[in-house]
This record gives C-alpha cells, sequence and structure tokens, in this order.
C-alpha cells in the first residue's frame, strides 16, 4: 500500500489555514501541496446537521479517546466517532452491544444510549479516513475522536481537518506531566488563530501540581488557565492499565466531561454530572 507524501509545512502555514477558512477563501494548489486554503473535491466533504466537538490528543496515550467517549456519555443521545486507522483503535472494547458495519465501512456498537463507531479498514493518512455515516435518530451530538499527530492531520486537507478548522470550539487533551505541557503548548500554537480551545489535562488538581510542572506552563497555556478553559480531568488506575472496556466510566470523570462539553457550547444536549 502506497502513502501519499507531504512537504514540511511550518507553523505560519498551518496558523494562515485557519486564516483562510475564517475568510472563507479556499484555493486548491496541487503543484506545491499549498495548505492555505486548501480542501479538497466536495465528494470528500462533510457537513452535519449536529453539533459536532472534535477531541485532540497532544500525544499518544494522552487520553483523547477516553475523553472523546466520556464526553458523549456526558452528552447521552450522541455519538463518539474514531477517526483513526482499524489497528489503531481504542474503543474495540468499548461497546456493550455490537451493531455490525455501515454500507461504508463503519463499525457500530452501542454503550447505552452512545453510539460508538470505529474504522474496519486500514488508513496510513488522515485523509484516507471515510466519511462519517448518516448519524441514527435520536442523536444530538457527534464526539470525534481524532487519533492522529494534529500537525499530521492539519497538512493533510480532507473533511477531518476541516471540521478541526470551522469547529467552533475543540477539545485538546494532554497530561500533567511537563513534556506533555510542552506539546500542548505546540498544539495551542498550531490553534491559535482557529476555533475556541478547551485544554483537558488528566492528573492531579491543578493545585496540586509540583512547581516544576506548573513553571512549565507556556503562555498560550496559561492564557487558557485565566479564561477557564484549562480542566483537570481525574486519573483512573483501571483505566489506564486495561483501557476502555464495557466497564462504565468513573463518575468523577464523567463530571469533568459535563464541564468540557459546557465550555464547548455544543448545542442544547442534556449532560450527566
Amino acid at each position: 500500500m502506497s502513502t501519499a507524501t507531504h512537504r514540511p509545512v511550518s507553523v505560519e502555514e498551518l496558523q494562515r489555514a485557519f486564516q483562510a477558512v475564517k475568510a472563507g477563501t479556499f484555493r486548491r494548489d496541487t503543484s506545491s501541496h499549498s495548505l492555505v486554503g486548501a480542501r479538497r473535491d466536495s465528494a470528500s466533504t462533510w457537513e452535519s446537521d449536529q453539533p459536532v466537538v472534535p477531541v485532540i490528543s497532544c500525544s499518544g496515550g494522552a487520553g483523547a479517546t477516553t475523553t472523546a467517549l466520556a464526553i458523549a456519555t456526558a452528552a447521552e443521545t450522541s455519538r463518539v466517532t474514531e477517526c483513526c486507522s482499524v489497528t489503531s483503535s481504542g474503543l474495540s472494547a468499548a461497546p456493550t452491544a455490537e451493531l455490525g458495519q455501515t454500507p461504508d465501512g463503519w463499525s457500530r456498537g452501542t454503550r447505552g444510549s452512545v453510539l460508538v463507531e470505529r474504522a474496519s479498514e486500514v488508513f496510513t493518512s488522515p485523509d484516507q479516513v471515510t466519511l462519517p455515516a448518516e448519524p441514527p435518530a435520536g442523536c444530538e451530538l457527534t464526539v470525534l475522536d481524532v487519533a492522529w499527530d494534529l500537525s499530521v492531520v492539519l497538512s493533510s486537507p480532507s473533511w477531518l481537518s476541516d471540521q478541526i478548522l470551522s469547529a467552533p470550539a475543540v477539545v485538546v487533551v494532554s497530561r500533567a506531566t511537563v513534556p506533555a505541557m510542552r506539546r500542548l503548548e505546540g498544539a495551542l500554537t498550531l490553534l491559535e488563530d482557529g476555533p475556541t480551545v478547551i485544554a483537558a489535562v488528566i492528573g492531579p488538581r491543578w493545585k496540586k501540581w509540583p512547581r516544576v510542572l506548573q513553571a512549565s506552563m507556556g503562555a498560550l497555556t496559561r492564557r487558557l488557565d485565566a479564561d477557564g478553559l484549562l480542566v483537570d480531568l481525574p486519573h483512573d488506575a483501571d483505566l489506564a492499565l486495561n483501557g476502555l472496556t464495557g466497564r462504565a466510566i468513573p463518575t468523577p470523570l464523567i463530571s469533568a466531561a459535563s464541564h468540557l462539553l459546557r465550555l464547548t457550547g455544543a448545542g442544547n444536549t442534556t449532560t450527566k454530572g
């Protein structure tokens, strides 16, 4: 299987893409693979009639899939769509009932009132991810688990990058460690001129962070904290060890996810917690 190659893309180019989206100007430059205003053909775009919340990981294992499922669970009548290759799925054991595959290749299952969707194919880049299937009746929110490095997603124009660029708000997930704080600041730099960003940091409460960890916060992270957009999510030892299973998500995490959902302003969904 061949993979698409892209020239290196600078932070400035990624930021200009946001400006192009906000201005409504889109230009496809196939000769230089320019990101500025790049958008794929209409057959590869997706628009939703319901609120969409992209959840982005700062690094592998940060906890974005768990956070995405927790947000969907807090919203109750919702779905979580995992946008990655079948070989990278963190949701394979999460459904409590399986519904089979849709005609376009999404494997569907349920957890109570939450629909869980994950790919059944191998994808080697974000622009290969299949368009989401039509949501079932009664589904009021789509949570996208963006399971790719943010810079790779933004340098691979697709329906997924469109959703991030045009979303009213996105959730970025990190861990309460010094290296993770650096990655969070890098993600915030890429998103600085884009949607409202809510940062979810998994670990102890902020007031209990070691001084070295607090000192590692960058300027953009501190700005989020000042604006009330830095939310700490509790660490759960069982989830960290076993990943997502049919076990119920712990109540403290659902309560934190409810707060995240309220901060995104995603529709009039009824939330738990």
